[in-house]
This record gives structure tokens, C-alpha cells and sequence, in this order.
């Protein structure tokens, strides 16, 4: 509650600065608009059920591309970590594939699959599986050799040793790649969908723009800037919050 607690304050504060800058009236109101403004073009997409139409679609590719990129990351980096010479081979490519602009994926996806859902889906997994890899591989590598000995002493081999030790013991770092990995494939999806003018959030941000309606821009934004506190405070930092308590960082609540 704490957490939550906090990012309502911070809200609260960004919302005071962005009145604030308003009222300096440094650019008209048609190109800055004021919390008012974003607020009724706000509850004019939620009567109109644009706002719905957009987030499910939006929400539906970011999911399944999220979830392809996680199993993906996570099966790539276990390999990785696993094999010194694959490492070896895959491991400065996965790495300069996790630096590249995501967007370069564009023209290839287009070529490959047309300017269609497909497109969007491989990118957004493209965007996210090299960095859930990276953080698997590093994570699975840092494991105190100990923790292998001794499991390995006690019997543990193959899978078991796996999903017994390694997994548990590599787990801080698989939620920092997985959520490296969720804000990666947004920067994708919302390039894509403001290409493709499909139905979605990058859809009503690019009608915005080109109705010259900042307002509508502005509240799309807040709308995403939502859905990723949301999503953050309930998955990832819940997720992570029963790890420290698991590893005894952090006393149980």
C-alpha cells in the first residue's frame, strides 16, 4: 500500500507542475492544453468507447508478443548460460541485438509478413526476447557456484536442478530482464501502431496528430503512463517484493 500510496503522490505533484507550466502560458493552450482540457478529451474517448476498443487491441498484442518474447528470453538465455561455446557464438549478437533501435526491425517484419498484425507482433518480440535473454543468461551465470555443488551433491540433476536451484536462485535477475523486456516491447508496439494506423492506442495518437488535437495526444499519454504504473505495481514490483521477502531482504508483511 505504501508503494501504491507513493505513486499517487507523484501523480499528484506531476499534475501540480504541469498546471504550474500552464499557467506561465509559454505556449498557446491549443498546443499545451491544461489538465482540464485532457481530462474532457479523456471522458469524451471513455463515452465514445474509443478509449475500450483501443486499450483492448493495444493490450491483446503487448500481451501475446510480451509472452513470446518472456518464454522466448527465457529458453535462449537458460541455453546460453548453459553452454560456454553457444555463449560464446550467440552472446555479442543477443547483445547488439538488445542495443539496436527496435524500430530497424520495421522494414524486415513489412517485407516478411505485410503491413499487417504479424508485423507487429515479430517486432514487439524482437524488441523485448534479447534484453529477457541477456538477464537470464547474466542471472544464471552470477549463481553462487556453492548453490550448484551442493544441490548437485544431494542428488539434483537435469531438470530438476533447474527448476530446484537454478531458477529460484537466478530470480532477481529474471524480473529485472522481464521487466526490461515489458517496457522494451512497448517502444515497438506504439511505433508499429502509429505507422499502421490500426485500431489501438498508436491509432488515436496519430489521429491526434492529425486532427492537431494536442489534447488528445496528451491524454493518450496519461492513458499509457496509467497502464504502466498499473501494470508495474501489480506485477513486476509485487513479484519482486515476495522474492526479497523469499531471500530474507525484506521481512513478510
Amino acid at each position: 500500500m505504501a508503494r501504491w500510496k507513493a505513486g499517487l503522490i507523484s501523480a499528484g505533484l506531476l499534475l501540480v507542475a504541469w498546471q504550474a507550466l500552464c499557467w506561465t502560458g509559454l505556449w498557446p493552450r491549443y498546443v499545451f492544453p491544461w489538465p482540464e482540457d485532457v481530462a474532457l478529451t479523456l471522458w469524451r474517448l471513455l463515452t465514445s468507447l474509443e478509449l475500450a476498443v483501443a486499450l483492448t487491441h493495444t493490450l491483446k498484442r503487448i500481451g501475446l508478443g510480451f509472452a513470446l518474447s518472456a518464454v522466448g528470453g527465457l529458453l535462449l538465455g537458460l541455453a546460453m548460460a548453459r553452454s560456454r561455446t553457444l555463449s560464446d557464438l550467440l552472446g555479442p549478437v543477443v547483445q547488439g541485438l538488445q542495443s539496436m533501435p527496435s524500430i530497424c526491425w520495421y522494414p524486415l517484419a513489412v517485407l516478411w509478413f505485410g503491413w499487417n498484425e504479424g508485423a507487429l507482433l515479430f517486432v514487439t518480440t524482437a524488441g523485448a526476447l534479447f534484453a529477457v535473454a541477456a538477464a537470464t543468461e547474466s542471472g544464471v551465470r552470477n549463481i553462487p557456484p556453492s548453490f550448484v555443488r551442493a544441490a548437485t551433491t544431494m542428488g539434483a540433476r537435469g531438470w530438476r536442478l533447474y527448476t530446484r536451484v537454478v531458477l529460484p536462485a537466478a530470480l532477481p535477475s529474471l524480473l529485472t530482464g522481464l521487466r526490461l523486456g515489458w517496457s522494451f516491447a512497448w517502444r515497438p508496439l506504439m511505433a508499429g501502431e502509429l505507422l499502421f494506423l490500426n485500431l489501438g492506442f498508436g491509432h488515436l495518437l496519430a489521429m491526434g496528430r492529425d486532427l492537431g488535437d494536442a489534447s488528445q495526444v496528451m491524454a493518450v499519454i496519461v492513458v499509457i503512463l496509467a497502464v504502466g504504473m498499473v501494470v508495474d505495481r501489480a506485477c513486476f514490483s509485487r513479484a519482486e517484493a515476495a522474492v526479497r521477502v523469499r531471500f530474507g531482504y525484506d521481512k513478510a508483511a
